[in-house]
């Protein structure tokens, strides 16, 4: 049908409608000169995204991305092409590992000098090949016919399937030129793949027949929370996280386990529920044929990269698990609580884990200090490592962390964007030194937005983890791993922000407080020394099969 409601909108404009259109309000941008017809249709159009500026671009991708953990909504950047879109692309890398639908708006050299070599200012080889690698979807804006429905197309990629960033790139002297347009943009809805009738009654069927059977979920399961419940409370399994799933549901309920109580649970386990994650335990710690597995993914190449699943069931998580539901009780029998062999689990792995209480001292303290529905951003350092398993997480996208990409220097600027998406709930960073001062001219942003966000910053004056490790596998010989840091309080100081020194766990804990109260941007460093090995947690010897 020819579209009748038309106006003459640039380039520009089409794409900012779009972005409004979806949902859209906040906008983390480092401008430059590529990109100002850009930002002028933005001011001249009454701001109807908040243009939020940043110190480095690489924190304009790091705040999307944490916007987008928090929220699970999708969440755009925009920077210059060339070194500013590169900046930005750990982050849009680690976007990728973790499934999260972020939005790179990249500007361009001018349309008709891409790709001829000619030196133009931010110029570099195949910019969109790149973005390409690191998006689901990417795609470079010719001219505003063509503006408006490659943002919508961007929006429905961020919305369908498998979720995963995105891309789009405009030439310098594309964004100015206009043309008559459709003026109504309809948001873009979600779209999912439908339920296989036949491997959800399979895995009801499996499930019904268990008489060990353990789910795992990882972070394709945070919006399947009360399904996942339901139906362990229906099997009587307990229910696994680690990193990414944590508080799918709540650590403190009864089937809840975290991987080191799964470990002693592996070797009798009948039937594996996978919902939302690689289920990469299977490699470590071994199958075997009487451990049978239920893939349960969006993504539908997952299931089988490790070992082929009994079945996969290709679905968004929260109708997925509600098809297996609808399907169990009719092949369920009476079910024995599990609820005393469980607690005696999680007693055992407390008992085993006294030798890490220098960590768990610094984790509880964390967890004192962080109300219910306050929300921790891990970063690479020796607390937050132990706290993958030791930190009571009672909700969803409360314990965000950066997965299997390890993104050391992501935590505080993507904690910003945390804190910016979600003002009204108490947010806070823990970071070590060395991971800290890859984003600590943030604390500008922090304090040029207002974004009260509490950082934590563990100094021990090393990369820790490679010291200790060049300690124990090469004789004690260390090289490259101290650090010489500045005077962490008077750093914040000098930012304007409130910075105070913890030197207890207790003080921590009181500091914490007082800082969420505060409600202003605050650093607390914590002065520590050289922690116990943790790495035992994670490294597991096989326990059966191949």
């Amino acid at each position: 049908m020819t579209a009748t409601n038309l106006a003459r909108l640039d380039a520009a404009e089409s794409v900012i409608k779009t972005l409004v259109a979806n949902g859209i309000d906040t906008l983390y941008c480092l401008p430059g000169v590529q990109n100002d017809d850009f930002f002028d249709a933005l001011a001249r159009n009454g701001q109807p995204i908040k243009p939020l500026h940043t110190r480095h671009e690489q924190a304009t991708a790091y705040m999307a991305l944490g916007a987008a953990l928090a929220t699970g909504k999708p969440q755009a950047y925009c920077v210059v092409p060339g070194p500013g879109f590169l900046n930005t692309t750990t982050a849009l890398a680690t976007a990728q590992s973790l499934y999260q639908p972020v939005l790179a708006i990249s500007g361009q050299i001018f349309e008709d000098k891409i790709g001829k070599g000619l030196g133009y200012l931010h110029e570099i080889p195949d910019q969109l090949g790149i973005m390409k690698t690191l998006t689901k979807w990417a795609a470079h804006i010719n001219g505003a016919e063509d503006a408006g429905p490659k943002a919508c197309e961007a929006f429905r990629q961020l919305l369908s399937g498998v979720p995963g960033p995105v891309g789009l790139e405009c030439g310098w002297d594309v964004w100015k030129r206009a043309a008559e347009v459709a003026l109504d943009v309809e948001p873009v809805k979600r779209e999912t793949p439908p339920i296989d009738e036949d491997a959800a009654e399979a895995a009801a069927k499996l499930l019904a027949g268990s008489k060990k059977p353990m789910i795992w979920v990882g972070g394709g399961a945070l919006e399947a929370g009360p399904e996942i419940l339901q139906l362990a409370e229906m099997l009587e399994a307990p229910v696994v996280s680690f990193r990414t799933g944590a508080g799918v549901i709540d650590t403190r309920h009864p089937l809840a386990q975290r991987t080191t109580g799964a470990y002693k649970l592996w070797k009798d386990v009948d039937v594996v529920l996978g919902v939302g994650t690689r289920l990469h335990s299977q490699l470590d710690w071994g199958t075997d044929d009487a451990m049978k597995i239920i893939h349960l993914d969006i993504d539908p190449t997952r299931p089988g990269r490790i070992r082929k699943p009994d079945v996969a069931l290709i679905a968004d998580a929260k109708e997925g698990v509600a098809a297996i539901i609808a399907r169990l009780g009719r092949h369920l029998g009476k079910r024995h609580s599990r609820r005393d062999e469980l607690a005696a689990i999680n007693a055992e792995v407390e008992r085993e884990l006294a030798d890490l209480a220098p960590q768990k001292a610094w984790i509880d303290a964390i967890r004192a200090g962080v109300p219910d529905n306050g929300i921790l951003v891990e970063e690479l350092t020796q607390v937050s490592y132990v706290s993958r398993v030791m930190y009571p997480v009672h909700a969803p996208r409360t314990y965000l962390c950066s997965g299997y990409q390890g993104t050391l220097g992501w935590g505080y600027s993507t904690a910003l964007g945390v804190k910016a998406a979600m003002p009204d709930r108490p947010v806070v960073s823990v970071s070590g030194d060395g991971g800290f001062m890859f984003g600590m001219q943030e604390i500008a942003t922090a304090t040029r937005h207002n974004i009260p966000l509490v950082a934590l910053v563990f100094n021990d004056s090393a990369y820790g983890n490679v010291r200790r490790m060049q300690q124990l596998n090469y004789d004690g010989r260390v090289i490259a791993s101290d650090l010489k840091n500045p005077d962490f309080v008077k750093l914040g100081e000098s930012f304007g922000i409130r910075a105070t020194r913890a030197v207890s766990p207790a003080q921590l804990t009181q500091q914490m407080g007082e800082a969420i109260k505060a409600n202003e941007p605050t650093l607390i460093e914590v002065p520590v020394g050289p922690f116990p090995d943790p790495w035992r947690l994670f490294f597991r010897k096989k326990l059966r099969g191949v």
